[in-house]
């Protein structure tokens, strides 16, 4: 039999038992479909956080308050240092690779304007922010540039703080109240949304000296640091971090840097899409054990004809590439329409949620195809063989 023959053979003796290739391409197809959405999700995670990092600026250095290692003695030792605007001002002026440097206080506070009140996110920092931030002004001005100790009654409202606090009227110079202080408005943020956990249409930006009094702060919440080049940030980091040693007397500050916090999110999650997609890859696995009793039936249902192929002369080889041909081709088929279905669910969850940007990565399509179909030809294996030891005569003999 030519390769064309045994796979026209197959290709009848499984449009012959419909039902029967119907359930055992259902069960690659949900294999497959898993794998492939499974995976997009995996990878959406992956690029969501990825882009939310991005959107946080360029060439960023954050410092926290507090060191990530264990160290010390248990019962002994005291509370970290607080992270000050001495601190954030010695940066600016010690740290040459230092482009921007913007101290952060944060908090909650109740804002009001006449009988409408809500209550918002304060956020506390300098002018230098915005442009670290790449923050965008619809309307009126940012923060001044002024000293970071000074404390002016100012504030920047999120785009929509000010849409439910003033409806249509026009913010810019009307005095609110943030947190029971008199503060004038001077700017409306463009909408923004939520970035890094932070909803930038529903705030309000005041100067750090103001926020860290108004939230009764003697400490910073972070020290943000926008350097000059992104090949600056392993050195800016070390003198940040040697620099706050020095001024504390001990090393009580985190200093990270944006890359290397997007690589360990990018590898964990990477792990987790591996993981699920293993997972989904078992579905598989179960499929084949479809395949392999679907393959056995047909075998017993098919012994005359099987019988008669021997008698012929058809060569036992010939007999088993037509058995695993169709145990290919139920997997191929069943891969190709869970390809189909996962690529339109896919498709619905970017749809319903546009920001959430899932894809199936090359891989996932590649090995779910690839393991597919050597499941079928494995699981298929048993039948096949089983086919080839008939003896024709006693096969035929079979009704």
């Amino acid at each position: 039999m030519r390769p064309v023959e045994v796979l026209r053979f197959s290709m009848r003796a499984l449009t012959g038992h419909g039902l029967r290739t119907a359930l055992s391409l259902l069960g690659v197809m949900i294999g497959v479909a898993a794998v492939v959405v499974l995976t997009a999700l995996g990878e959406g995670a992956r690029l969501y956080v990825v882009d939310q990092f991005a959107s946080l600026g360029t060439n960023l250095l954050i410092v926290l308050p507090g060191k990530t290692e264990t160290s010390g003695t248990m019962g002994i030792g005291g509370v970290p240092n607080d992270l000050t605007l001495d601190d954030a001002q010695a940066i600016a002026r010690q740290v040459a690779q230092a482009r921007r440097v913007a101290p952060i206080s944060m908090g909650t506070e109740e804002i009001a304007y006449r009988e409408r009140s809500r209550q918002v996110l304060v956020l506390g920092t300098t002018s230098e922010y915005r442009e670290a931030r790449r923050l965008e002004i619809e309307r009126g001005d940012f923060l001044p540039d002024e000293e970071m100790y000074r404390g002016a009654s100012v504030t920047v409202l999120g785009h929509k703080a000010a849409r439910e606090l003033f409806g249509g009227e026009d913010p810019l110079g009307k005095v609110i109240r943030v947190g029971g202080w008199r503060m004038r408005v001077i700017g409306v943020l463009a909408k923004q949304g939520t970035k890094m956990g932070i909803n930038f249409d529903d705030l309000a930006v005041v100067p750090v000296r103001t926020g860290m009094k108004m939230l009764n702060r003697r400490s910073l919440f972070r020290i943000l640091i926008q350097v000059h080049a992104h090949t600056d940030l392993d050195l800016a980091r070390d003198r940040v971090l040697a620099l706050i040693t020095e001024r504390h007397e001990e090393e009580d500050v985190t200093v990270i840097t944006q890359d290397a916090v997007v690589s360990t999110f990018s590898a964990i999650l990477n792990t987790l899409t591996l993981a699920v997609g293993a997972i989904a890859a078992i579905s598989l696995s179960v499929a084949g054990i479809g395949i392999m009793n679907v393959m056995l039936v047909s075998v017993s249902e098919r012994t005359r004809e099987i019988g008669l192929l021997k008698a012929v002369g058809v060569a036992r080889r010939q007999i088993l590439a037509v058995f695993l041909a169709e145990a290919a081709l139920i997997s191929l088929a069943g891969s190709l329409i869970g390809l189909a279905a996962g690529w339109a669910v896919v498709q619905a969850v970017v749809r319903l949620w546009p920001a959430f940007p899932a894809t199936t990565p090359a891989w996932a399509v590649a090995a779910a195809l690839g393991v597919s179909v050597v499941v079928g030809i494995v699981f298929g294996m048993l039948p096949a063989r089983r086919a080839t030891a008939l003896d024709p005569v006693a096969a035929l003999g079979k009704r």
